[in-house]
């Protein structure tokens, strides 16, 4: 028997089969439990038939984990699954405002590796238990904009990896297709009255959802347009405005998901058609106008995405347009019982619902838009 080659010095081998058969594993359980998921449901919201104008939300609540981060949290897995950056052992982090790091946690305990949540300490009560549910630790830091080189530096000190959600979300997910949510809402809509819409109405939190639609109407031909709506005091309006990707206002978002204090690397803002800047107490206004409309009870991103789609159907309405409006359902509003749903929270941050109140409700009644000053 002829003794295998030694290597040369110029040749450096660091294959490890018992590596790779543990990340083939990984990647076939994540695999595994998408084809398990039923696709989300698209709702169509009551709006008056002669208006000729329907809106329709997704409603991502209805991942195992809750929300439309379940789908950035298995593309990001895959993503450092694929790219040998998690491998078996790994301490994964994340930098993250509640509902990604739910989700992250529910596929680190999937694969059996230990994770660490960086976030505000203001992230709600109920996010952090549901964290911690998943096995996960919850390391809280007091200023908002820190949580990128806190997560950092767990990682690197762990010998881990850091997903950094806002570097990749908009490169982890395929956007030609592969049922990603754009893919979904498309197919969904092919036996509707209006199956390409007129708008598709998405929030900034990562930039990567608004990333995946607005290259999918591109690749796809689609006339549809993207528009982002974005909380007060949050990076990605003025810095789309101004073209200045490196505006920052160094204040942490009220609608959590949502509302970045700097332009993250994820927001593409040239596939971008339009951005609206919506008030806290709009997007709250907004979010129980539709408990009070359709019975279900959403969080504060799905507030802000319905104000921008109210606003736009009432455009449509107004110039006597037919045509859909499609937005998200962000999560479940039980995440949410203790701030936005609380009269007395909502008091004591300052926030006046009553003139935001009115604005949605006469759209409801009329189709027009008078936002408060």
């Amino acid at each position: 028997m002829t003794a295998a080659p030694n290597p040369s010095p110029g040749d450096v081998d660091r294959s490890d089969p018992a590596c790779r058969a543990w990340v083939d594993r990984a990647v076939a359980a994540v695999e595994a439990d998408a084809r398990r998921s039923a696709d989300t449901h698209l709702l169509l919201y009551p709006l008056p038939p002669e208006w000729g104008v329907e809106l329709y939300l997704k409603d991502e609540s209805t991942h195992p984990t809750g929300s439309l981060k379940h789908r950035l949290a298995r593309s990001l897995f895959l993503y450092g699954l694929c790219s040998g950056q998690i491998t078996e052992g790994s301490t994964v982090v994340e930098a993250s405002s509640g509902s990604t790091a739910v989700s992250e946690a529910y596929f680190a305990r999937m694969l059996g590796l230990p994770f660490v949540a960086v976030m505000p300490a203001a992230t709600s009560p109920e996010k952090i238990a549901l964290i911690e549910f998943y096995g996960a630790r919850c390391h809280l830091v007091a200023d908002a904009g820190s949580v990128y080189d806190e997560a950092r530096r767990i990682a690197t000190e762990a010998g881990g990896h850091y997903l950094d959600q806002f570097t990749y979300a908009e490169r982890a997910t395929d956007w030609r297709g592969n049922n990603n949510i754009a893919e979904s809402i498309f197919s969904q809509l092919a036996l509707e009255r209006h199956p390409v819409p007129e708008w598709v109405v998405v929030g900034a939190g990562t930039g990567g959802t608004s990333a995946t639609i607005g290259r999918y109407l591109r690749y796809r031909r689609l006339p549809t347009r993207l528009a982002v709506v974005d909380p007060e005091g949050s990076s990605f309006f003025p810095g789309w405005r101004d073209g200045d990707p490196g505006t920052t206002t160094g204040r942490s978002s009220r609608i959590e998901g949502i509302g970045r204090p700097r332009v993250e690397p994820s927001f593409v803002p040239t596939i971008v058609d339009r951005m609206i800047c919506v008030p806290d107490a709009a997007s709250l206004a907004a979010m129980r106008e539709l408990e009070r409309t359709t019975g279900r009870r959403a969080g504060g991103s799905t507030g802000t995405n319905l104000w921008g789609a109210f606003q736009l159907v009432a455009e449509m309405v107004a110039a006597g347009r037919t045509g859909s409006v499609v937005t998200l359902l962000c999560d479940g509003g039980e995440r949410y019982a203790h701030t936005y749903y609380s009269d007395a929270w909502v008091a004591g941050q300052g926030l006046d619902l009553a003139p935001h109140t009115a604005t949605v409700q006469r759209f409801a009644a009329t189709g027009e838009w008078a936002a408060a000053g």
